[in-house]
């Protein structure tokens, strides 16, 4: 297993925009667009620069993937994004609450007598 010494996670802002629109394969400047229309939203350094995390690498990828090859135009991927993580959010909050009820209903089972 490798250490990893600086505590980072996939949602870490690392990357300056000229190393993002390398790794995504997009124009500095399409990355600034997506960052106005809410696409993406990179850190900000002190400076107000952007910093990208590698989640954000990957959002800039499926972007793009979406406007290139299914022809959809940025609205709509807005839109997809927004209900892709609507659709995170709420799963994992079936699962929280799934195992909730599963506690609630081991605590009523051990507190109740036998039938």
């Amino acid at each position: 297993m490798e250490a990893n010494y600086f505590d980072l996670s996939d949602d870490t802002p690392v990357y300056v925009i000229s190393v993002a629109a390398q790794l995504s394969g997009l124009h500095p400047q399409t990355l600034r667009q997506y960052d106005r229309l809410g696409l993406v939203s990179p850190g900000r350094t002190a400076g107000r620069g952007r910093l990208y995390s590698t989640r954000d690498i990957v959002m800039l990828r499926e972007v793009q993937r979406l406007s290139q090859e299914e022809g959809i135009n940025l609205a709509g991927i807005k839109r997809i994004l927004a209900l892709e993580n609507e659709a995170l959010r709420l799963r994992d909050e079936n699962h929280r609450l799934r195992a909730e009820m599963n506690m609630i209903r081991a605590l009523i089972q051990y507190q109740l007598p036998p039938a």
